[in-house]
């Protein structure tokens, strides 16, 4: 299962209304862990498969508040995630992408989808929970 979703705007600290913090928030963090209630115990029962969640924002930027939060939230989730499932043979992990997605540049999505690959066919121990792919 891939989890790709992100609600991307530039705003500033203070700029959003609590309303558009909440729909940010609802589409980056409660979107991924939604799905997860659907998928992860059925991988869990069988005993195996791979939830990974696209993030971003390595690092916080004041001009990307509500994603900055978003994706932070992103990574505490893969790792309680992991601490939930990741027992019973679900390997929980994200792919951070520290830049925007385009064909032809250094964050070209088949150089990116080789990141969801590798994690997804890791053996159980060498297991990563995080990749970033900075270009």
């Amino acid at each position: 299962m891939v989890h790709n979703a992100a609600l991307v705007r530039p705003d500033r600290p203070g700029e959003l209304s609590v309303r558009a913090h909440l729909d940010a928030w609802a589409v980056n963090v409660v979107g991924a862990l939604t799905t997860t209630a659907h998928v992860a115990p059925g991988m869990a029962r069988r005993g195996g498969g791979s939830f990974i969640v696209t993030g971003g924002m390595p690092e916080a930027k004041p001009e990307y508040v509500g994603l900055s939060l978003g994706k932070a939230g992103v990574r505490a989730l893969v790792e309680l995630l992991d601490k939930e499932y990741g027992p019973s043979g679900v390997h929980v992990a994200t792919v951070t992408v520290a830049g925007p997605v385009a064909p032809g540049t250094p964050f070209d999505p088949d150089d990116i989808a080789e990141h969801y690959w590798r994690l997804h066919t890791q053996p159980r121990e060498r297991w990563q929970r995080e990749v970033v792919h900075s270009g």
